[in-house]
């Protein structure tokens, strides 16, 4: 590896040393396993199944992670929480339940459209690629990556505001552009899912950390 990439690595193991493990190669639920779901295998993600990380990693979207587990929680006490019943959940319903997340209306129309494309794949017993996800009405880039790492366990680094700033604050990288940060991190790092995870959720915690000494 090049100069860039040791630092990358040595950032890691400054961060893991600061703030210990943030659970990025936990083990799946036992339960998962049997229902025949197949896991993450980063998941320090809060959740208990895996659609529960898709409806996550869409919810979260322009607000803040307590909201958004004000918003799971509801649809868990309606017993919502699961493609088939989201699906046969009318709109207005469903945008009652997910308010705390905000832009509840579009998010709601949106959720359904991206458990369509959860349950078709579902179906076809395979994992959804980066371009299928994109193509859902509003999944993004970020939103996309969340998925694909968290919940099917696939090597794709996860670029948010925390880790721009971090890449600013080091010193690493500097672009406008989604993918460069992607490619960048990628190309630094040993191509590990768990890997990936852990590392995002400890510059997410390093973030919050420089956020709270502002």
């Amino acid at each position: 590896m090049d100069r860039g990439s040791n630092r990358v690595l040595a950032l890691y193991r400054k961060l893991e040393t600061q703030y210990g493990p943030q659970y990025g190669n936990k083990v799946w639920p036992r339960k998962q396993r049997r229902a025949g779901i197949t896991p993450a295998s980063p998941c320090w993600w809060p959740a208990e199944t895996q659609y529960e990380i898709v409806v996550g990693a869409l919810l979260t979207q322009n607000t803040s992670w307590n909201n958004v587990e004000k918003a799971i929680a509801n649809l868990k006490a309606a017993g919502k929480l699961s493609p088939e019943a989201i699906l046969k959940t009318r709109n207005t319903k469903l945008e009652t339940l997910i308010r705390p997340s905000g832009f509840y209306r579009q998010k709601a129309e949106r959720l359904k459209l991206l458990t369509k494309a959860y349950s078709r794949v579902l179906r076809e017993k395979r994992i959804p690629t980066r371009e299928e996800l994109l193509a859902v009405k509003g999944v993004g880039k970020e939103t996309a990556d969340s998925i694909l790492l968290y919940a099917y366990g696939l090597p794709h680094f996860v670029i948010d505001a925390y880790t721009r700033r971090f890449c600013s604050h080091h010193r690493l990288f500097l672009s406008k552009e989604y993918d460069d940060y992607k490619r960048f991190f990628e190309r630094s790092l040993p191509r590990d899912a768990g890997l990936y995870g852990e590392y995002h959720a400890l510059i997410v915690r390093w973030g919050k950390k420089a956020k709270m000494n502002l």
